[in-house]
């Protein structure tokens, strides 16, 4: 449908939602900590609507997508059709209350799907890119850094290093994993090789317990790293506590929590330098956005998780980022997988950038268009 001008109705009612499940081969394995994944799926969400306009949303949905998909048809659809697109916080809400008990799981990464689909159709309808619906910030481009160096041997991992800084990235990731020895000898020696004119920050996967994580931490500041990612598991809250009271680096966290009442203590205590939610998990752009605007309240940085996801997710991220005020990073994935190269008209992060700087898109909604023949392709078996 054409969206040059705003759509003017009492209701934009949704007829139908379609969860799509995908699966992807990775042209190259991520290996990180948790081990080596080599396939991964996701769940693209399709809304559509009386007025002709569809949105789409991305559910984080790595390993049994099929099960995503049913439930997103069978528990969340009956919610949703006949309601107005634009009513997205009170269909979050109804969203939520599909299932009783603590809020996390399958139904708020199903949720994030339908959430960024919504948005979609609302940026469609207005005629507007999300980061401008969303406030604006007046970023037309957004910082960004390559993930990631893999948890490989020494001269593979120089040879990706090398890589990510002859494509003209300022920042970098690597990944870290056990023993705390050896981490601490790739920290050492890849800033050797990347010299000073590259900044460098490591994610752990949650490798370590606090006594090795201090261990490593020692090693980030001796090399000038400049955060510590998910040293630690999620739910040692304690454990994170004394870790920054014991590191002179900053850290990274968030990725694994899916609402914003999971991350309100290290915001609010300020354990956490920069918070990591990703929209495809933490109940999409509505939810995602609370988790930053709260970590803005207490002066803490938003820095986008992207991961092994697909453009969709990307996408979202990129518009939250060019209108979140406390945005410092986002992450810029360079696996070259399907997800991000095949799914869209729009080229991956890691194909835009610019000298470390993501352009945003200015097309209405997300700003992108779906190749429904490379969904087809990617259908998971």
């Amino acid at each position: 449908m054409d969206v040059a001008s705003p759509i003017v109705s009492d209701k934009i009612r949704i007829t139908d939602v379609i969860a799509h499940p995908l699966t992807q081969n990775l042209p190259n394995p991520t290996v990180t900590s948790w081990g080596t994944y080599s396939q991964v799926s996701i769940v693209l969400v399709e809304v559509r609507t009386d007025q002709g306009l569809v949105g789409v949303g991305e559910t984080l949905a790595r390993f049994a997508p099929k099960a995503y998909a049913e439930l997103i048809e069978t528990l969340l659809k009956p919610r949703l059709v006949g309601q107005d697109a634009r009513d997205i916080r009170g269909l979050w809400q109804q969203m939520r209350r599909a299932l009783s008990g603590r809020a996390g799981g399958m139904l708020i990464e199903a949720i994030a799907g339908v959430d960024i689909a919504l948005w979609d159709i609302l940026g469609k309808a207005a005629n507007m890119p999300i980061a401008k619906l969303l406030g604006g910030m007046g970023r037309d481009r957004v910082d960004v850094y390559a993930a990631a160096v893999n948890w490989i041997e020494d001269d593979a991992a120089d040879r990706e290093l090398e890589r990510f800084i002859a494509d003209g990235f300022p920042r970098i990731k690597v990944k870290v994993a056990k023993p705390v020895r050896d981490a601490c000898r790739r920290v050492e020696r890849l800033r050797k090789r990347a010299g000073d004119r590259v900044e460098l920050c490591v994610d752990a996967n949650w490798a370590y317990n606090l006594e090795e994580a201090v261990e490593v931490s020692k090693a980030l500041a001796a090399n000038g790293y400049f955060w510590f990612e998910e040293p630690l598991a999620p739910e040692d809250e304690d454990g994170y506590e004394a870790l920054r009271a014991r590191s002179e680096v900053p850290i990274a966290a968030g990725e694994s929590n899916f609402t914003v009442d999971q991350a309100q203590r290290l915001i609010a205590n300020r354990t956490l330098s920069y918070v990591q939610p990703d929209v495809a998990r933490s109940g999409g752009i509505s939810e995602t956005m609370r988790i930053a605007q709260y970590a803005n309240v207490h002066n803490i940085g938003y820095a986008p998780h992207i991961g092994m996801s697909g453009i969709v997710c990307e996408t979202a991220s990129v518009h939250l980022a060019a209108a979140m005020p406390n945005f410092r990073l986002l992450e810029c994935e360079c696996d070259g997988s399907p997800f991000k190269t095949e799914l869209a008209d729009l080229k991956p992060g890691c194909l835009r950038q610019n000298d470390g700087t993501l352009d945003v898109p200015d097309k209405p909604g997300l700003g992108i268009e779906i190749d429904w023949q490379a969904v087809a392709r990617l259908r998971t078996a």
